[in-house]
Formats: structure tokens, C-alpha cells, sequence
């Protein structure tokens, strides 16, 4: 009888362990699809552009057509977009009082040719949004 009871605990410990690991893997597999989804903001290493973020503003500028903004005053807008894992730009808008300079600010960054280095945490590739702020002077 006391050999049936120590072998019964023995197996009864074995599948609650065997239990425990498969529901720490499924848990795992769950936050592995999050991550791949989930867009962060606070990163260890952000995103870069590859010729660094002054030659991104400068190209930011020269795609900018001011023609194209209907206004005669200071306009602000900030831009914001998802650098995607691969390092391109997705999800891109602008929210400002201006939607002329709102729809050119996404137009002109929509242009701009050059891939991104993705953000990383712990050394893996993550989705970051990213913000830029706009400025126009029509005085």
C-alpha cells in the first residue's frame, strides 16, 4: 500500500510539472504574438535612420511643399509613424489644428527613401512609433 501511495505522488507530481511547463510555454508563445504587434515607445536602443535624424529632417524638408499649406500664421503639426521591424515606416499621421499642413507633413514623409534601423529591447527588433514636431512660419 505504501509503495502504491509514494508512486501515486510520484506521477500526480510528474503531470502537474508536465502541466506547469506547458502552460509557461503556451504563455510564452502569447507574449512572443504580443511583441510582434505591441508598438512600443520606451526602448533600449530607439530606432535610426540610416543617415542619421538631421539627414531625415533634411529630406523631411525638402519633400515638404509649403505651396501646398494653406495658412498665414505659425501652423504646428506633429508627425507620427510605426517603424516597423523591417525598418520601414507604417501608420503614419499628423495631428494639428492645420489639415492642409497635417495632409503634407504625411505626404512628404510618405516620400522619403531610406530604410530605418529598427528599435531593440533585450536585442530584439521591436515596432516603435516615433514623433516628430512640425513647425511652419507664414509671417
Amino acid at each position: 500500500m505504501r509503495k502504491l501511495i509514494i508512486i501515486s505522488a510520484f506521477l500526480f507530481g510528474y503531470f502537474i510539472q508536465a502541466q506547469e511547463i506547458a502552460g509557461t510555454t503556451e504563455l510564452q508563445e502569447l507574449d512572443l504574438k504580443k511583441n510582434k504587434s505591441e508598438i512600443f515607445n520606451d526602448v533600449e536602443k530607439p530606432a535610426e535612420f540610416s543617415e542619421g535624424i538631421n539627414a531625415f529632417r533634411r529630406k523631411l524638408l525638402k519633400k515638404l511643399k509649403v505651396k501646398n499649406v494653406i495658412s498665414k500664421s505659425i501652423e504646428k503639426c506633429e508627425l507620427m509613424f510605426v517603424i516597423e521591424r523591417d525598418g520601414t515606416l507604417t501608420a503614419i499621421t499628423a495631428s494639428g489644428t492645420n489639415e492642409s499642413f497635417n495632409n503634407e507633413a504625411i505626404r512628404a514623409v510618405s516620400k522619403i527613401k531610406g530604410k530605418w534601423t529598427p528599435a531593440t529591447i533585450n536585442g530584439k527588433k521591436v515596432r516603435y512609433r516615433f514623433k516628430v514636431p512640425l513647425t511652419l512660419n507664414f509671417n
